[in-house]
């Protein structure tokens, strides 16, 4: 252990091992991607200087404790004073070769910079005694710098797309892939983990399949997706004919992401992948990534004691794992080009993205969806599209960006599974009770678009057939009685069982939740979510009756909704594409309804919309924002955690008491342990938390308390009852009413 040279303080650990594991990692993750676009000698040289500036007698008093030294310059900026460019030239490096070396060595850390070279060469003088004394076997030679050649550096002068083209991306692969191997070593796990088990997963499911059916086999869908896995595939496909398997078999033995739109379906779509398909070595294969990872991998850990939790949640945070199912917003948030976002992209370039359900997302996602195709595949990684129902002008946008994908498929078989009827009036009780019983279907399913509207017909449906008949499904409730809604209307749900009722919900139950109902009701929003809709009744049967789905367009009113967050003309389209529209509509027919209407010539406001927001962050400089700032500011799906009043007021001393976990000093205490009871804590208080979006957060009174200097705990103004939700909250002066804004 070299004293004079430590690189960590948690375990001791000096700057030649620490850059050895490095190395080690980039060994590791040449030999399972021999192909990527990335000089591996300059990426083997960018781990031998990134850490030297450590030697600073102000980093070393910092790391041991002896002092703290409030002007100490980001130790990647001291390390270029080490950097032999002469050495680097006699090896054969050109200009551009090592400026790119200079840049991701200073800026591995993406810290606050200095503004002129000449303060960083002021501290090169501190690095010198340590220097001196320091021996390293990697090291060409022992050179040392009294400035910085500026040929190939001057600080916060950096690569940029418009300017520099290709060397921006030669930058993010060197820059990106520094940053991998260097987190992982400091966290003592592989970069990547080999996917040598999926194609074999898949192979053993298919044999279980047979052995209850001898004559399963893979379908056309699946087929085609297994024979293009070099390809970016566009796929439309009807709801039940197992899509998930489908983007598997496309995967392969590449490393993927499979994103989802909503939480719920992403920790669904991973129990199913965990329990059904990947049974083995989980934790070294299978990821999960939403904000709230860590507390589902706490509950886990707890059932399983030989998975680690600090390991597992390392690995999957770092992106490490073969295959990660997570949420758009925490893969594709690099198209902001946020300070340290090349870790990201450079690990998309070598990476196949699955991305279900596209029709769920707003104009502004979509725009970031875009764009984040435009900068994988310029990197050449892989995307596959998979979707029920596929909006025309989204195969525009890709094309403006440039973006190479396979014509568009399309797969439905010549099953029926749908009679729709049309009813140009209000949803409404009365109807809905008249038709079920005419009907006779013992499940029936009512969605609305917006909660004030769902509460307005629970309460009307209780009145007509019992409360304990009607259960009410949609945002504004705990997690800890949402988590318990899901799973029994899941459970009624399956096409097996024998429950009976009425569940009244809003669009939250429209993407991946595997359900199949007698008898659907519903609001009109557009004709992608009424498709979507009609996908949780006679999921996989035949269709037996007259009618099967009922969608209610609103008379001489409009639905609830529109013009809050369903798109006025798109939903006027909608409405006039049903005219005429009675009785059965094959798989076919809603593929051609939804291409005929969402073209870019009928909705062009919506296209220009979505066209203005691709430019907007076009238009935003590389490195402008922290991480932090685009987490923050990346989507409107962004929410604002909340605990309503009288949940609060029922449970004052258990969230006090988590409060209390939160704010202990845990000095002494084993980090790993700390974290599992700040984890419990939060979990805790999660499940007495409310998910709203910011807009409307912004909208009701809100008490705040302090947890720490950075996090506060908030308490929504307004009633609660685990049947209803959110009731009665305290709107400020001026706001919208509240609940026909919120799904």
């Amino acid at each position: 252990m070299d004293e004079n040279a430590l690189a960590k303080s948690a375990p001791k650990e000096d700057i030649q091992t620490h850059t050895n594991n490095l190395l080690k990692n980039v060994e590791l993750l040449q030999q399972l991607y021999p192909n990527l676009q990335v000089d591996w000698g300059l990426l083997h040289w960018a781990c031998v200087y990134h850490d030297l500036g450590k030697l600073h007698f102000k980093f070393q008093d910092r790391i041991k404790r002896i002092k703290h030294h409030p002007d100490e310059i980001p130790h990647g900026l001291l390390s270029l004073a080490m950097i032999d460019h002469k050495a680097l030239k006699k090896m054969g490096y050109d200009k551009n070769a090592i400026k790119l070396l200079y840049q991701a060595v200073a800026y591995h850390h993406d810290r606050t910079m200095p503004s002129q070279n000449e303060q960083i060469e002021e501290e090169f003088a501190g690095l010198r005694s340590n220097f001196v004394r320091f021996q390293y076997d990697r090291l060409p030679g022992e050179y040392m710098a009294d400035e910085i050649d500026q040929r190939y550096f001057s600080v916060n002068k950096r690569f940029y797309e418009e300017r520099d083209g290709n060397l921006f991306f030669r930058f993010i692969m060197l820059e990106g892939l520094l940053n991998r191997v260097d987190y992982a070593a400091s966290a003592y796990i592989p970069v990547e983990s080999p996917n040598d088990f999926l194609p074999s997963s898949m192979d053993e499911l298919m044999s279980c399949w047979q052995k209850e059916d001898k004559g399963a086999n893979w379908n056309d869908l699946q087929i085609y997706m297994r024979n293009n896995p070099a390809n970016n595939l566009i796929v439309i496909a009807q709801t039940g004919m197992g899509k998930t398997e489908a983007g598997l078999l496309w995967l392969g033995n590449a490393k993927g992401f499979f994103t989802l739109p909503l939480k719920s379906a992403i920790n669904a779509i991973y129990k199913r992948i965990t329990d059904k398909i990947v049974r083995e070595k989980i934790n070294k294969r299978v990821g999960l990534l939403h904000s709230d990872t860590y507390v589902k991998y706490l509950e886990q850990t707890e059932k399983d004691e030989s998975i680690s939790l600090d390991t597992y949640y390392t690995k999957t945070k770092q992106l490490s794992l073969p295959l990660t199912i997570c949420t758009l917003d925490q893969l594709f948030n690099f198209v902001f080009r946020y300070r340290g976002f090349e870790q990201k992209l450079a690990t998309l370039s070598y990476s196949k993205v699955i991305i279900d359900e596209v029709q769920m997302y707003s104009p502004e996602l979509i725009a970031y969806l875009v764009l984040g195709l435009h900068y994988i595949t310029r990197m050449r990684g892989k995307f596959a599209i998979l979707t029920a129902t596929l909006p025309t002008l989204f195969l525009d946008l890709l094309r403006e960006q440039g973006i190479p994908f396979e014509p568009p498929k399309v797969f439905t078989n010549d099953k029926i599974r749908h009679s729709l009827k049309v009813l140009d009036k209000e949803i409404n009780a009365k109807d809905i009770m008249t038709i079920s019983r005419q009907y006779g279907g013992k499940k029936i399913l009512v969605i609305c678009n917006t909660i004030k509207s769902a509460l307005k017909l629970y309460h009307q449906l209780g009145k007509e057939t019992g409360k304990q008949q009607v259960w009410l499904l949609h945002s504004h409730f705990t997690k800890h009685d949402r988590a318990i809604k899901e799973k029994h209307i899941l459970d009624m749900g399956k096409r097996e069982s024998t429950q009976s009722g009425i569940w009244v919900a809003t669009q939250i139950v429209e993407a991946s939740l595997d359900i199949d109902f007698d008898l659907l009701f519903t609001e009109l929003s557009d004709l992608n979510g009424l498709f979507q809709r009609m996908g949780r009744c006679y999921r996989n049967r035949i269709l037996d009756i007259d009618y099967n789905c009922f969608v209610f367009t609103g008379g001489n009113k409009r639905c609830s909704g529109v013009g809050a967050f369903i798109d006025k003309k798109i939903h006027q389209l909608s409405k006039e594409s049903l005219l005429g529209v009675e009785g059965v509509i094959s798989e076919g027919q809603k593929v051609d309804m939804v291409e005929d209407l969402y073209t870019k010539e009928k909705l062009h406001d919506y296209y220009e919309a979505i066209k203005k927001n691709i430019d907007y962050v076009k238009s935003i400089q590389a490195y402008e924002f922290t991480k932090t700032e685009v987490i923050n500011m990346f989507r409107d799906i962004d929410t604002v955690s909340v605990i309503p009043r009288g949940v609060y007021d029922e449970h004052e001393a258990e969230i006090n008491e988590a409060l209390n976990a939160l704010k202990a000093d845990y000095n002494g205490m084993d980090k790993i342990e700390s974290r599992k009871i700040r984890a419990k804590a939060r979990s805790v208080i999660a499940d007495k938390t409310v998910d709203i979006p910011l807009y409307l957060a912004q909208k009701i009174v809100i008490k705040k308390i302090a947890i720490n200097a950075y996090e506060q705990l908030s308490i929504a103004e307004c009633a609660y009852n685990s049947q209803e939700g959110i009731i009665k909250p305290a709107i400020k002066t001026g706001g919208e009413d509240f609940l026909s804004h919120s799904f």
